[in-house]
């Protein structure tokens, strides 16, 4: 039988490893392995959502959670005079993983627009 789970339920079963940062019951965050900053964390809800285009109302809560995991995190890592979050949605964007994260970026100024 084909393994349906994606890169990230991959990543939160264990079965890849990675530099984990966080984890609760709603969502999980570790090091990205090819960082744009000096700090770059994916946060990802457990739930596996595709894109921000599969979103729905029943979503609200699990967003507004990887935000403020996001604030958590920028703290502990020393963000104080700045950081970034980005979600990327779809290919045209840069999404690369079909299961929706949050990057926080930081750690160095970070130019505008972005790319």
């Amino acid at each position: 039988m084909a393994d349906t789970r994606t890169l990230f339920q991959k990543i939160a079963d264990g079965d890849i490893p990675s530099d984990m940062a966080y984890e609760d019951e709603h969502c999980f965050a570790f090091r990205d392995i090819a960082p744009q900053a000096p700090v770059h964390i994916l946060i990802v809800p457990r739930k596996p959502v595709p894109s921000l285009n599969d979103l729905t109302e029943a979503d609200e809560k699990l967003v507004g959670r990887l935000f403020t995991v996001a604030r958590k995190l920028a703290v502990r890592e020393g963000l104080a005079e700045g950081y970034r979050t980005v979600f990327n949605c779809g290919p045209a964007a840069g999404q690369t993983v079909d299961h929706i994260h949050l990057h926080l970026l930081g750690g160095r100024p970070l130019g505008w627009p972005p790319g």
